[in-house]
């Protein structure tokens, strides 16, 4: 049976409302254990105007009679609540909600980790020094190889680097990193999403990607030189507008752009609400909403949670084809 593990994000956010919300509409037809890692004075302020359509007990620890039957809301200790601000507490709180849910995967007790969205000056001002869930994750799991991915029913894309300024992106993307980041992207279409041929693409770094050097050298230099050193086709270096413009995107199984924005703005355009971030690369599964904290409609009870319940449902399948390929 799968099992997952919700993290509450940012306490002052949105994150327990739509963890609450999603839990209201999969918790009686999943057919798979259930916790919420959250303080429990958080998670009873939230019901107090989220009211849970589930059964649900709270606990300090794990039992081993564990079942489906009721999601376990496991209390993390208590933090103090100031909605909508950033707030060191509000770091900790969602720091150790994190860490007690990768604690679960390493002990096997779930196969999946959702998280809810953090914000990162939380987290700086707590003195977690990570830029984002998918550093801490690897991190936690000695993972070094491993690649930032977002997926959803429309279009799925991956990116080279990550949370790091523009200003740095030429310099980081070197051949080894190319060539490790690509194999993970590969690997994972392969074992997590069930295609055996994957065709996937990659993006060029300058605009027209480079006009055969004439507008930045890095096509030519690096990335096609590197492409053709592969032992499997990745198509390009595309030109970023065009591709997207001519809807390219949907001729292949994934998109890889070389820095955040690249993919992640096309990518929420096409997908906000319903798209997933997933961590490729991980022994455990880990999903999240393509969204952030929105501190600006905290508390109000209006969040949407679609794109958290659809984090669940890609955990879901990704396990399936891992079972699948294993």
């Amino acid at each position: 049976m799968d099992s997952s593990v919700f993290t509450c994000g940012d306490i002052n956010g949105i994150g327990p409302e739509i963890v609450v919300k999603s839990l209201n509409q999969i918790s009686s037809i999943s057919k798979q254990k259930i916790i919420f890692a959250c303080p429990k004075n958080v998670f009873l302020k939230t019901i107090s105007y989220i009211l849970p359509k589930f059964s649900y007990t709270i606990v300090k620890s794990v039992p081993n009679d564990w079942n489906h039957n009721s999601v376990l809301i496991l209390d993390i200790g208590r933090y103090k609540q100031s909605i909508g601000k950033v707030t060191s507490e509000a770091g900790e709180a969602s720091y150790k909600s994190i860490i007690t849910a990768c604690k679960l995967a390493e002990d096997k007790t779930v196969n999946s980790i959702i998280t809810a969205p953090i914000s990162k000056l939380a987290l700086a001002k707590a003195g977690i020094k990570f830029p984002g869930h998918t550093e801490l994750l690897a991190d936690f799991f000695n993972v070094k190889n491993y690649a930032m991915m977002f997926v959803s029913k429309q279009m799925k894309a991956a990116l080279i680097t990550i949370h790091i300024p523009l200003k740095d992106v030429p310099k980081s993307i070197t051949k080894k990193k190319l060539i490790t980041t690509i194999d993970v992207i590969h690997n994972s279409i392969i074992s997590d999403f069930g295609m055996k041929n994957p065709k996937i693409s990659i993006l060029g770094l300058n605009p027209h990607a480079g006009e055969e050097g004439k507008i930045g050298s890095e096509e030519v230099t690096l990335l096609k030189p590197t492409l053709k050193s592969l032992n499997y086709k990745i198509h390009g270096p595309e030109v970023p507008d065009a591709y997207f413009g001519n809807k390219l995107y949907k001729k292949y199984d994934c998109t890889i752009g070389l820095y955040h924005d690249q993919v992640l703005i096309p990518f929420k355009l096409l997908n906000f609400n319903k798209g997933v971030n997933y961590t490729a690369g991980l022994p455990v599964v880990r999903t999240s909403p393509d969204h952030g904290t929105a501190f600006d409609i905290a508390g109000k009870g209006i969040a949407n949670p679609d794109s958290i319940i659809e984090a669940f449902r890609f955990a879901k399948l990704i396990n399936k084809n891992r079972r699948k390929t294993a």
